[in-house]
């Protein structure tokens, strides 16, 4: 949790119940929340910075001025904890992802996102498993086993999605940020449930049935979280629709919709399952259903409330792993000289760079085959683009890296575990700070902006696609019809998958779904309530 360091002496007048380093601690910690707030804004039409290198620069100064204030012995006024992050940081910022999430945006381009953020991952994965082994040896960093550059593998293949998101823009780039957004989320979780996996696997009688129970626990966590985190949506959707707490409290809809997304996310961590995954897609789930139940002032409310949760969590973070990183404790223990610290870190950034390579232009070159159409491929310059908003590595690198490697049995792996700490450190701050500056400006000089579609697809129409599917089309002959029919929709669902799957997910929604758990046009009509306009 929380660890805080007494930095001025007690007040003489303090209370017995209150201890005045944790409120030193939380008062410094507010103050640069309020900093970073304020510099953001001011600097919010800049186009080298973004509220994320501010929070984590702002971090590094505070850590600075610790260090002269404790004469270089601490900086610990906060401590970057792997549960403080992962229990209470890191589920507001998923769920509102998935909530405030455009779906049709985002489901167009499903196919895409998971191939990229699955499979893509996978790929990543491997390549820098293989590569920590190989080169992180020939430095001469030996006491690592098999599950340690296994784990190194999962902790560099996780993307910063937070940073990345914010230099996109939705507007004027909308491939580009359904992408990288979708794909962000996707590599979190497939990140985070690779890294579960190699923990739960018994590497010491390892053998050929060893990569296929790896990949058994994985599809088996990356379902089942899919699973309940839809089941918990649903449940808020039939609950709210069937009681409308609205006509009594609005607060009690906004309560019961936080309590039960969090529950879902404890949930998914007391069966071992993917947390982030499961609160994700129960936000696309709340937003598509629930929150269509509520009042409409209770839809106002809810989507500022977790917006605002959200974009707290985030500075947090960037600043806790600013303030943390200058922890001059873990840099001493490391032991490593600054030629090995640099050796081991641009080997394992260099990893990065061509893991995420491997992927992204192979998976964009397949895509553009099967798919010819104009408007749908993914030219070189977006491609570019994707690889190198994707580099960027941030908290959930650093947390996987504080559980990997915080607790070592011996003097000499405590030493090496130490330099794979801090070595994650670099990697982060370099990727933020430099790659993070620099995305915004790249895409403004390679990316054309787009904010309106160029081109017209009438297959993007319903009732083009409809009349594709032979579902409007008038008396033919009776013989043929169920054969030209099939033959239509296989056609349909091989050269547009997306907009076929689409649109019958939409006839399914209107006819089971919605009738069951509200939604758009299924919303609970309260007297003297204006009528929203959608």
């Amino acid at each position: 949790m929380l660890a805080m360091a007494l930095l001025l002496p007690p007040l003489l007048l303090s209370t017995s119940y209150l201890s005045t380093s944790t409120i030193v601690a939380l008062c410094v910690f507010f103050t640069l929340l309020g900093t970073c707030v304020i510099i953001g804004h001011l600097l919010e039409e800049n186009r080298w910075a973004n509220e994320s290198i501010i929070a984590l620069l702002l971090g590094l100064c505070a850590g600075t001025v610790v260090l002269f204030v404790t004469n270089f012995k601490s900086a610990k006024i906060l401590i970057f904890s792997e549960d403080l992050f992962f229990l209470y940081l890191l589920p507001p910022i998923i769920f509102n992802a998935g909530f405030q999430v455009k779906k049709k945006q985002f489901f167009k381009n499903f196919t895409i996102i998971l191939l990229f953020g699955v499979i893509g991952t996978v790929i990543s994965f491997c390549l820098i498993s293989v590569g920590a082994l190989m080169l992180i040896q020939w430095i001469g960093i030996s006491n690592l086993g098999i599950k340690d550059y296994l784990a190194i593998g999962a902790i560099l293949s996780a993307t910063d999605s937070v940073c990345t998101l914010q230099v996109l823009n939705q507007d004027e780039t909308p491939l580009l940020y359904s992408i990288v957004f979708g794909e962000g989320v996707v590599n979190d979780a497939t990140s985070i449930v690779l890294f579960n996996s190699v923990q739960s696997l018994d590497f010491s009688s390892s053998n050929s049935m060893t990569a296929l129970k790896l990949l058994g626990t994985f599809l088996y966590l990356f379902c089942t979280s899919t699973a309940l985190g839809i089941a918990v949506g649903l449940l808020s959707a039939y609950i709210l629709k069937k009681l409308y707490l609205g006509r009594h409290s609005t607060d009690r809809e906004l309560a019961l919709m936080m309590l039960l997304a969090y529950l879902s996310y404890m949930i998914a961590e007391l069966l071992s399952l993917s947390g982030i995954l499961t609160i994700f897609f129960c936000g696309i789930v709340m937003s598509h259903y629930t929150w269509h139940n509520v009042t409409l002032s209770s839809r106002t409310t809810t989507k500022h409330a977790f917006a605002t949760l959200s974009f707290i969590a985030e500075t947090f973070i960037f600043i806790c792993v600013g303030m943390d990183a200058l922890d001059i404790d873990k840099w001493k223990s490391s032991k490593g000289s600054a030629g090995i610290s640099v050796a081991v870190s641009s080997t394992l950034f260099a990893l990065v760079l061509i893991g995420r390579a491997a992927f992204v232009f192979p998976i964009a070159y397949i895509k553009n085959r099967i798919n010819t159409r104009e408007n749908t491929r993914i030219e070189f310059r977006s491609q570019f683009i994707i690889w190198w908003a994707g580099l960027m590595r941030g908290a959930v690198t650093i947390a996987l890296s504080y559980n990997q490697f915080a607790e070592a049995k011996s003097t000499s792996s405590t030493q090496d575990s130490a330099l794979m700490i801090t070595s994650s450190i670099i990697v982060v701050l370099f990727s933020t700070v430099v790659f993070g500056s620099i995305t915004k400006p790249l895409i403004e000089a390679v990316q054309p902006r787009h904010p309106k579609p160029t081109s017209f697809d009438s297959t993007d129409n319903v009732e083009d696609l409809r009349f594709l599917l032979l579902e409007n089309n008038g008396p033919i002959n009776q013989s043929n019809n169920m054969q030209i029919q099939r033959q239509s929709r296989i056609r349909m669902l091989i050269s547009h998958p997306s907009k076929t799957v689409h649109y019958f997910w939409r006839k399914f929604d209107d006819k089971f779904m919605r009738p069951v758990f509200g939604g758009r046009g299924f919303v609970p009509f309260v007297p003297g309530e204006a009528a929203e306009i959608f």
